[in-house]
């Protein structure tokens, strides 16, 4: 039906219309919908997103919640680059319990859990020391700039850590999460801590 190839938007134009479109929202307040498949452009450019994953909504907040509290495990997997890593496990009160065996303080306390159990920890929020947490297999590490991206195992499962910029690797590292940015899911779907009411 076209007598001529469909180009590519340039990146640049992209960006223009993006811009222009965030003016005309300021100016006029008029609430908008901006469909779109790329994380990143959602995230920069929305105050509230809707995240949808096989038609359902699974979640809708701001950037910074879907970042650091994802409802689903979609949510934690899809926003963020890397995603969301994500380990079975067995959680009792505030310890994880992994299937190697090992255990991982939680920031909270959680009630028991049926189903299929997991934790959820960003790269970022995940560290690399000398002693200490968890045996870290290393498969390989990636220079990204401004930081470098160590991918790895842990109990035969991926894990990614971010490296910031000048911090060394070390020789056997063991990796280290925070533990109140740890998220607890059952069957893909966040569980609040203990008192927290519903997630």
């Amino acid at each position: 039906l076209f007598d001529e190839p469909l180009t590519v938007i340039d990146p640049h134009m992209k960006w223009e219309l993006r811009t222009q479109l965030k003016q005309l929202h300021r100016q006029f307040g008029h609430t908008m919908i901006y469909v779109t498949h790329d994380q990143t452009e959602a995230l920069t450019f929305a105050q509230k997103v809707v995240v949808m994953f096989e038609g359902r909504v699974v979640q809708m907040g701001t950037p910074e919640e879907l970042f650091e509290t994802p409802a689903h495990t979609f949510v934690g997997y899809f926003i963020g680059s890397p995603g969301m890593n994500f380990l079975d496990a067995q959680v009792r009160g505030d310890q994880a319990l992994l299937p190697g065996g090992e255990s991982v303080a939680l920031g909270a306390s959680y009630a028991a859990l049926p189903g299929r159990v997991q934790i959820g920890i960003r790269p970022e929020h995940a560290h690399l020391a000398a002693s200490g947490g968890l045996a870290l297999s290393v498969r390989r590490v990636e220079d990204v700039g401004r930081h470098r991206l160590v991918r790895g195992e842990v109990a035969g499962k991926p894990l990614n850590v971010v490296l910031p910029e000048g911090a060394p690797l070390p020789a056997e590292p063991r990796v280290i999460f925070a533990p109140h940015k740890i998220n607890v899911y059952a069957d893909d779907w966040r569980v609040a801590p203990v008192g927290q009411g519903v997630a």
